[in-house]
């Protein structure tokens, strides 16, 4: 459960499996990208032992060093993707994980044809540069989680029922099923159309717009990883206010000229202050008065079946630690209970939907030495909720205060 220090480096190679071309080389230091490149030689022999491997038919997943850990994953037999992590406990989870979702971002954007036929490598390196701002986010301290729980990250409005009706007649007044209104890469609201879109592209399609320069409108063409990964779509973008957009994903109509102010004036200027309301839901993702305990530092909560997440570091934001601590801490302790205390995550479910008796319902943590700092899971049913408690919490009262919180909690997600 260590925090991540300031020289820690992510490096992300991408190659191309048949020839161990490199297409591309990200890297971040610090949560922040960096310009370090991993020398030619280092990356010739990170590919080299994987290749070794396989034509011995040996699968070599991730390796370790003193100071460093290793993740490898091919993609169709055509893409070698390899992550390296100096962050200290750093798990092979959230490296495979981060792995799923970069080849998820170059299929959303060049799709999965040009990457499982390369024919042109010079073409597609060019091409996979519009996946870096997006690919750049995995890497560095994002203040988003659905990279890594693979639930789509949302807020909940003050006023929810309003904004989803208007949605849904916004949405039946342009012809499209798949709507979505997004503050800060998290969804506010959406139709039925558009929560039912497949793993990744539901987690992917708001941190694209998340990761993207402001602009007033766009029209851009995206691949569905699950849904429609040989044709494109058309992602339409149409900003409310700022930080807040309407997202539209749709076919050849309706044309971006056909969404005129006009248009959006009718259905979203009536909604002017609920809609001024969501803009401090991106960082705080709950309505402002919300009441939680005194002691509760940040949160994350998941509901497993519908593959949705509630995440905020805000809560007593004056007192430590930092806000980005507070992610590092609930991001290491969500991989620690998902790999070893509830490990059917939320990718997986029972046949009833409820837990065998053997497995754990709850399980604490209290970091040390010199911080105190305590983290809890409990999971009810399908939904599993993490908490970041203050020192001065009394740790016999962990899991009354996380089921409380839960309880609170429900009726919202």
């Amino acid at each position: 459960m260590g925090e991540e220090g300031s020289g820690d480096t992510v490096h992300l190679l991408c190659l191309a499996a048949s020839s161990g071309i490199p297409l591309f080389c990200r890297s971040s230091r610090g949560g922040a990208p960096t310009r370090q490149q991993l020398p030619f030689s280092v990356i010739g022999s990170l590919n080299g032992v994987h290749m070794f491997g396989q034509n011995l038919d040996v699968q070599l997943n991730s390796a370790r060093t003193e100071d460093t850990t290793v993740v490898w994953k091919s993609f169709h037999d055509s893409i070698t993707l390899i992550a390296l992590s100096s962050e200290k406990g750093t798990s092979e989870l959230r490296l495979e994980r981060m792995l799923h979702m970069v080849f998820g971002a170059m299929v959303l954007i060049v799709g999965l044809e040009e990457l499982t036929n390369i024919r042109n490598v010079e073409r597609l390196k060019k091409e996979l540069r519009a996946s870096y701002r997006l690919i750049d986010s995995f890497l560095g301290d994002s203040e988003l989680i659905g990279d890594l729980t693979q639930c789509v990250d949302c807020v909940i409005p003050p006023e929810g029922s309003l904004l989803q009706e208007t949605l849904s007649g916004f949405a039946e007044a342009t012809g499209t099923a798949f709507v979505s209104l997004l503050v800060s890469g998290r969804v506010v609201a959406a139709t039925e159309g558009w929560w039912r879109l497949g793993m990744p592209e539901a987690v992917l399609l708001p941190w694209l717009v998340g990761s993207l320069p402001p602009q007033a409108a766009r029209d851009y063409p995206v691949y569905l990883p699950h849904g429609s990964p040989t044709v494109p779509h058309r992602l339409l973008t149409l900003t409310l206010l700022p930080s807040l957009e309407l997202c539209l994903l749709c076919g050849p109509r309706p044309s971006l000229s056909q969404l005129n102010p006009q248009l959006l004036e009718r259905w979203w200027l009536p909604l002017l202050d609920p809609l001024r309301g969501c803009l401090a839901l991106g960082p705080r993702a709950l309505p402002d008065g919300f009441p939680l305990h005194a002691d509760i530092l940040g949160l994350l909560l998941l509901h497993l079946e519908l593959k949705r997440c509630v995440f905020t570091v805000e809560p007593l934001r004056d007192k430590e630690p930092s806000p980005e601590q507070r992610r590092r801490l609930l991001r290491n302790f969500y991989t620690l209970v998902a790999t070893t205390h509830f490990p059917s995550g939320p990718t997986e479910k029972t046949e009833d939907g409820v837990r065998p008796a053997q497995m754990p319902r709850a399980c604490y943590l209290v970091l040390g030495p010199g911080t105190g700092w305590q983290l809890v899971a409990l999971q009810l049913g399908l939904r599993l909720l993490l908490l970041l408690l203050s020192p001065q919490s009394p740790t016999h009262g962990l899991r009354s205060l996380a089921t409380h919180t839960l309880h609170s909690l429900t009726p919202l997600l």
